[in-house]
Order: C-alpha cells, then structure tokens, then sequence
C-alpha cells in the first residue's frame, strides 16, 4: 500500500482510525514561534514566564512543525490545513471563504468571498493605515452598514458585506460567470498605494473590474470619515472540496475561536464551532462546559499573531503568560493528548508571518518524554519529533490517544 499521503481521502488513516473512547485537546497559539529580538536576545517564548507549560514539557515530546515546506512562509488557511492533516500543497482554500464562513454567511456554488480591511488613505492616494487604527468593532458594523445600503449591487452582480473583528470585514459576491483568480488589492505595508485588483487569466477579467468598482464605491461612500476611508480586498476565493475531518480522522470535533476566519476553516473541515468565546477566559470555559460532549477540541488564541504583527514582544510575551496561566484548567479535565503549537511563526522583529518552523509539544501517557527543561524554539529543536512536517501531527495525535490500529500483519 502507497504511503496515505498519496491517497485520496487519506486511504490509510481511514483504513486505521479506531475508536479508543479518548479526547485530544489542540491548543494552537496563533504565530507563537519567533526569532531572538535583537535588543533581548530572546524570542517570546524564552522571555515569558510560563512555570505550566514548562512543567508539562518536561513530561512531554517535542520538536518544530513544517507548515508547508521549508522557507515558505505560510498564510493562517495552509497553517490550520497543515495543523488538521490536510496537504496545504493538495488543499487549497482562499482567505475570503474563511472569513465568510466564519461570520456564518453561506456560500453559493459560483460564489465569490474576499477578506476586506477597513484602512486610512492619505491626500495622494498611499494607505497610511492598513488597519485604520484597529478600530474596535461596533465602529466597523457601522460601517458595513453603511456599505450595505450604498453598495448593494454592481452591473447585476449582488454585493453582500458582514462586519468581521475590529477592521475587518467580507465582501462577498453573487452573480453568473465570476471567477477567484484575481490578485490581491492589498499594498502590504504602509506608505504605498492600493493596487487594483488584475485577473490572473481571461475568464477573470469580470471579476477583476467588479472588484475594481467595488473599492471605488466604497470609498465615495466612506469619503470624508475617519480613521476608515477606504478598503482593501485580499484573498478572494470559492469554496472548495475537502473531506470532512470527522470521517477521516473518526472524531467528533469542536472548534472554540473569537475570530472569524479560524471558525471559518474548522467549519469548511466539518468541525462544529462553539460560540461565545471573546476572551481566553472564555475559551477554557467553553471547553470546560463541553469537555464531556466531544472527542476532538481545537483551541484558537490569537492574541500572540496580534502581538508579533505588532512587532510588540512585550505583548506577545504577555499573550504567552495568560495562556500559561490559564493551562491548569486545560490539564485538570485529564486529556489523553495535549498539544501546544502554532500555525506558523510571527517573529516580533519581522512584524509578519515567516518561514521559521514551529515550536510542538504533545503530551500524553504514552509518548515518552524528551528531558526538555522549557518550551521553546531552541530547546524543541532538540526533541525526539525534530523538524517535521506539521501535516503528520494529526497522526500523531491519534496514535497517543490510541485511536490507530497496526498497519500491516
């Protein structure tokens, strides 16, 4: 038999999945791993206090996490994929379905979803802001409303648009013959222009001049207001194929995440998402009240991607300590596996996604220990998992929650 990567629908592990009556708990702390900040020396997670999770490293093994392959760096969709099994390089999926499908709209077959900024553009037409001072999200709903009444439709093509967290925002777009294959209106950094949006082949050129029209007439409506004057479209994108995490894996999965886009991609996987969580407070608590019910939790922290986007260590070494603090009630629901990672590194210094591969730690009763002292990248470097693909957690997991049976005779 071929290795299961090869296989559609992920043949072995179908073949070898069992059921074991366990739960895993994934923790994955959004952008956690960094690179040593040239003031300090360290990177956040050597600079944070974190007395738990460096207890329960040393009970535990551990290495760092490919997302998708060396040097590439990853956006939060290919991370998560590479996090729940899923080939990033097979399983491809945009920014804009996530974001959709995370505020709860539904997508059509044709439909066409882009994740949306509110940004601050100066005098000559260069975006000074790209997140228009992370206005807080009362201030962006009343914005979308004021889209949504000006904006409602363009040469026949239905527009819809739903508030996300803080700036952001979707745009999602209705109509026959639209197309995904577009590039980014997005400039990336301050200082520089929109760039219009240009299809990436023929069938796109609808497309391209819809969403051209789209950034014009949001801006007319915005005209005048502050700090959120225009917009930026990214990520555009159709819903995909993808097999349902609870067939592969014979999990009964929960999702528990404050930010849409991280809903958007357990819901797209076929997990159920847990509403309610605003806080990591709340995230434990939700899981808490729901420990019993599933077999399978995803936990989303966002706050450590913020930070190091921010390029504030400060900050993410903050993140880094609640989330330690709050590990004991994680730990006393006893679950047979526990993993703490990240979908990608966000180092602090670069103040973006990067390349850089990604701290794990997995524990269970099973899994050996590696003697380390500290969750960090250095000290994961020496672990028993090495540098890996980060798409083989999820057999990991499963084989230490006792839920793969022998392969072969």
């Amino acid at each position: 038999m071929k290795h299961f990567e090869s296989l559609e629908g992920f043949g072995l592990i179908r073949n070898l999945v069992q059921d074991a009556g366990t739960r895993i708990v994934l923790l994955v702390l959004d952008g956690v791993g960094g690179i040593p900040d040239p003031l300090t020396g360290q990177t956040a997670l050597e600079a944070a206090k974190k007395p738990n999770i460096d207890s329960l490293v040393r009970a535990s093994v551990c290495g760092r996490g490919v997302p998708v392959l060396p040097g590439i760096t990853p956006g939060s969709g290919p991370g998560h994929l590479a996090l729940f099994g899923y080939d990033p390089l097979r399983y491809s999926m945009g920014r804009g379905v996530l974001e959709a499908m995370g505020v709860g709209m539904e997508l059509a077959k044709g439909d066409v979803a882009a994740r949306a900024n509110f940004c601050t553009i100066g005098d000559k037409g260069v975006v000074t802001d790209r997140r228009a001072g992370r206005i807080p999200d009362e201030k962006s709903a009343e914005l979308c409303r004021i889209l949504s009444e000006k904006v409602r439709t363009i040469d026949g093509v239905k527009v819809f648009i739903r508030p996300g967290k803080s700036h952001r925002f979707v745009a999602l777009f209705r109509g026959p013959g639209l197309s995904d294959r577009l590039t980014d209106a997005d400039p990336q950094k301050e200082g520089k222009k929109v760039p219009p949006v240009r299809p990436l082949d023929r069938k796109a050129g609808k497309s391209a001049k819809l969403a051209n029209a789209f950034m014009d007439k949001a801006r007319k409506a915005l005209q005048g207001l502050k700090p959120a004057n225009g917009v930026l479209l990214r990520g555009f994108s159709m819903r995909p194929d993808i097999p349902s995490f609870g067939e592969v894996y014979g999990l009964n999965a929960a999702a528990i995440a404050s930010y849409p886009m991280y809903k958007g991609l357990a819901r797209l996987v076929g997990m159920e998402v847990i509403e309610g969580a605003n806080s990591m407070g709340d995230e434990i608590s939700i899981l808490e009240k729901n420990f019993k019910r599933f077999t399978f939790f995803y936990i989303h922290i966002k706050a450590t991607d913020t930070a190091g986007e921010d390029g504030n260590l400060e900050k993410k070494v903050k993140a880094i300590e609640e989330v330690d603090s709050l590990l004991p009630r994680i730990t006393a629901l006893s679950p047979d596996v526990l993993a703490i990672t990240g979908d990608h590194s966000t180092p602090t210094p670069l103040k973006s996604h990067s390349w850089h591969p990604v701290p794990v730690l997995i524990y269970s009763k099973v899994c050996g220990a590696d003697g380390i002292e500290a969750f960090t990248e250095r000290e994961c470097n020496r672990g028993s998992l090495g540098i890996f693909p980060m798409k083989h957690l999820m057999p990991l997991l499963l084989a230490n929650a006792g839920r793969l049976s022998k392969y072969g005779a």
